[in-house]
């Protein structure tokens, strides 16, 4: 059995965290080409580049970044070994949750969906991370995600291969900033024509379904803006520049934080939330309460 060399392992580590071999070196108090060389000879006993460049940093590639999650758990066991040692133990260590979460995904409907991992007896640590559902599949095959959580499932032709499990659904509202509120709600949703209406990009699944919506009724918007970020699009409807819909399930959030009004409601257009996991069954303690705290509080209605 041929044994990792765990100073190489802290040397990549260092890398990961600082993004350049000139400032992990520096950290290690070590040359450059000490680092450098080390470097190279866990990727040569790997078989695998850890790193790609990315202009003067380097980022890590996909094997990289499941090497780098291994690496933290160890060196986070080493610093636990030690404060416990010296009496600063603080009890049980916390079993992590990695999350991988749609850039699609609202950020109030994800923090109502995660909260209950961090309510269970037992410690969770979530660590989250945002980016586009593909890539985030990717690492979920990988092992270096628990879940996703996505606002569309995994289609069935996906290389991938992992289970969908509904979180739940709810309609959308359609909100505003309280002055162009008030002058569209007589009327909804005939009162939307020629309004000015932020909307997701056309590349989503909600996006689709909304300019069904408008055909159906009749109703023409004046588009004035498309949005990947659903934060940047309440942040643009909160300053009046358009009507923009959300999920009615966190109505209440959506007006409190962003001190709009509802101009009207389109329930039979629905939004729906997914988690996403290698294993047709959720057995990741947190992953249930996500799961049943969603069907039971988030989306009961």
């Amino acid at each position: 059995m041929e044994w990792l060399n765990y100073h190489h392992l802290l040397y990549f580590w260092m890398v990961a965290k600082e993004g350049t071999v000139t400032a992990a070196a520096r950290k290690l108090s070590l040359s450059q080409p000490t680092v450098s060389e080390q470097l190279k000879s866990l990727e040569q006993s790997l078989g695998e580049p850890l790193f790609r460049r990315a202009g003067r940093r380097l980022e890590l590639t996909e094997v990289g970044q499941v090497v780098f999650r291994y690496a933290d758990e160890i060196f986070a066991l080493g610093r636990e070994m030690q404060d416990a040692l010296v009496g600063r133990g603080l009890g049980a260590r916390p079993a992590k949750l990695h999350v991988g979460v749609s850039d699609l995904v609202p950020k109030l409907v994800l923090y109502r969906l995660l909260e209950p991992a961090l309510t269970l007896e037992e410690r969770v640590q979530l660590v989250c991370r945002e980016d586009k559902t593909e890539r985030l599949l990717g690492e979920l095959s990988m092992q270096s995600l628990d879940l996703v959580i996505a606002e569309a499932p995994l289609a069935r032709q996906a290389k991938v291969r992992a289970y969908n499990h509904l979180l739940g659904e709810c309609g959308v509202t359609f909100y505003a900033a309280k002055p162009l509120a008030k002058a569209l709600t007589r009327g909804f949703p005939e009162s939307l024509d020629d309004a000015p209406m932020l909307l997701p990009t056309d590349n989503t699944l909600l996006r689709r379904d909304l300019d069904q919506w408008f055909e159906r009724r009749g109703v023409r918007p004046n588009l004035v803006a498309e949005f990947e970020d659903s934060a940047l699009l309440k942040a643009f409807g909160q300053n009046g520049a358009g009507v923009f819909p959300g999920p009615t399930a966190i109505e209440d959030e959506i007006r409190s934080q962003y001190d709009v009004d509802v101009v009207g409601r389109a329930p039979e257009v629905r939004e729906r939330f997914y988690a996403i996991t290698v294993k047709r069954r959720l057995e990741h303690p947190a992953v249930r309460a996500i799961s049943e705290a969603a069907k039971a509080r988030i989306f009961a209605s």
